[in-house]
């Protein structure tokens, strides 16, 4: 596969702040890839570099190939879409008005317009003025925004935190067909439960540095022991290790029907992070 995106030694200070120290990945062509951190560690300001919106203190950045300040040409801003939490919206002008100004901008048929509130669940309020939103439809009309177009990288600086979960399923879904039409999904969040419902691979970012990379079940697998919870019928709990002694245990209690439910002890992303960092994502 073709690397979308490659990151070498990326530093970033802002005065005598580091915000990125030694950062380095890389997410290939079709990935969805999640920046999980929580707020301050980085992953927006990596976002800005990576779409020429600030410059980057050092190391190597590129996109399709090309240094990252040449994303700020016309021609290739056209390959990429990126939500974020400043929407650029005009505010007297209707959802539809709004983003027919970007269809023309970017030489879109009408029908595209249609698609990408189809996408955000927000066709039906087409004719509301953007000033009579609220944080979460705002939200949702950025999104529809950055991916009329169809492009092939797409940046999501925390997607869904001010949306409800019927809409937030509904994103889900439309990510996942956007994905395999060829999109590459670059997410930042901060939820854990949205990186394992997306996410083919994550980095965990904190104070500026990668703590840990790669796919969920990866993760798990490493960080995790392999435990498994047995409930008994009598109300007795018990932790077996896998290959331990205690599996004849649970071989006996099956056999005898005393099990009432077994469920692994698979620890989830969150759970990693608090265990590698020591902290809280909030």
């Amino acid at each position: 596969m073709n690397a979308v995106i490659e990151v070498q030694h990326l530093k970033k200070i802002f005065q005598k702040e580091t915000a990125l120290q030694d950062v380095s990945f890389k997410i290939q062509k079709g990935e969805i890839f999640g920046f999980l951190g929580p707020s301050g560690s980085g992953k927006t300001t990596t976002i800005k570099i990576l779409t020429a919106q600030t410059d980057k203190t050092d190391g190597d950045v590129l996109l399709f190939g090309r240094p990252a300040n040449e994303m700020k040409k016309s021609q290739n801003r056209k390959r990429f879409g990126i939500l974020t939490d400043n929407s650029g919206l005009y505010t007297r002008l209707s959802i539809e008005e709004n983003l027919l100004l970007y269809s023309d901008l970017y030489q879109l048929s009408k029908t595209a317009v249609k698609e990408a509130l189809d996408f955000v669940n927000l066709y039906t309020e087409r004719k509301k003025k953007v000033s009579q939103l609220s944080k979460g439809m705002i939200q949702r009309v950025t999104l529809a925004r950055a991916i009329m177009h169809k492009p092939d990288l797409l940046f999501l600086d925390e997607p869904t935190s001010a949306l409800d979960p019927v809409n937030t399923q509904h994103i889900y879904n439309g990510l996942r067909k956007l994905n395999e039409m060829g999109t590459t999904i670059f997410l930042t969040t901060h939820d854990m439960s949205e990186a394992e419902i997306l996410c083919d691979r994550v980095a965990f970012l904190h104070k500026g540095k990668i703590r840990a990379m790669g796919s969920p079940k990866e993760l798990k697998k490493k960080f995790g022991d392999e435990s498994i919870t047995v409930e008994l019928k009598n109300g007795e709990i018990a932790v077996i290790q896998n290959g331990s002694e205690d599996a004849s245990k649970l071989y006996e209690w099956m056999q005898s029907n005393e099990v009432s439910r077994i469920y692994t002890n698979e620890p989830t992303l969150g759970d990693i992070f608090m265990q590698i960092t020591g902290s809280d994502l909030v």
